[in-house]
């Protein structure tokens, strides 16, 4: 058989390879996919969407969504490069949701759950006022229908775009929470890359188990601002999930291909 010319070249079916974002390594994307976007070289965790994220968690056609229509009024008519409406437009265009944050009923293993989960590909995941509103009315329904809380967080934090209407959700969601926590509801956050700013010093710091990805960043303000701030030298990784954990923010870091599993460990554990 002849050999192929060494400056012959092999045509690759598109979307046939990927390659890893923090090694660089090149995977196979059928493989990657069945992996849950996670790296088999160095075990990083790619940043997956919502309904990425759904499914990689809920038995298979069990996720009801609701409130799926909702959007913001914007209520400062915000406009910095671009006004703020044209920017939630081509944000819709772009993910094909509403907004950046996905609720409704499913079940994980059989077990009966909310589902609230956070899209950072929709502005970082930011959290507005519809943001805080889906939040809000997921927490309430699974109060009244007893159903354990699971929450994914994923989010730059607070909307500036919406000011202080976008800080009142840090409130709002808490307030639901406590009521639910009254109810005996049970809450299980997962923090996952980056959970930071008002959504960590809100809603996603409030769980009853508080979960992580490996390597997440979670924290309030970035490492720049307060270097800058307090003018000290930060210690090494201070805003991963590892740091967090040793110091008691998080309960257990679980590699992604585990949170199912871990996930009904709790309910079950807790008779949810």
């Amino acid at each position: 058989m002849a050999e192929r010319p060494a400056t012959d070249k092999i045509d690759v079916p598109k979307g046939t390879w990927d390659r890893c974002e923090q090694c660089g390594h090149m995977l196979f994307s059928k493989e990657y996919e069945e992996n849950h976007y996670v790296c088999p070289k160095c075990q990083h965790h790619r940043r997956v969407d919502a309904r990425t994220r759904i499914n990689q968690l809920v038995d298979p056609g069990s996720f009801e969504e609701f409130l799926e229509d909702l959007v913001s009024t914007d209520p400062l008519q915000f406009k910095d490069r671009v006004p703020y409406r044209e920017r939630m437009e081509a944000q819709r265009k772009k993910t094909g949701e509403h907004e950046a944050v996905v609720v409704g009923k499913a079940y994980i293993r059989g077990r009966p759950v909310m589902l609230i989960v956070m899209n950072p590909a929709f502005i970082m995941a930011s959290m507005g006022s519809v943001v805080g509103e889906k939040i809000t009315a997921a927490i309430e329904r699974a109060t009244d229908d007893s159903l354990p809380v699971v929450l994914v967080a994923a989010s730059g934090g607070a909307r500036m775009q919406e000011g202080m209407v976008s800080l009142m959700q840090m409130a709002k969601t808490s307030a639901a929470i406590a009521r639910f926590d009254d109810a005996g509801g049970l809450y299980l956050v997962i923090c996952t890359d980056p959970t930071t700013a008002g959504v960590a010093a809100s809603f996603a710091s409030l769980g009853d188990f508080i979960l992580a990805e490996p390597k997440s960043m979670i924290g309030f303000a970035g490492p720049r601002v307060i270097a800058n701030t307090v003018k000290q030298e930060l210690p090494e990784g201070f805003q991963s999930a590892e740091f967090m954990l040793e110091h008691g923010f998080v309960d257990r870091i679980i590699p992604r291909g585990d949170l199912r599993k871990e996930i009904v460990r709790l309910i079950d554990y807790c008779g949810k």
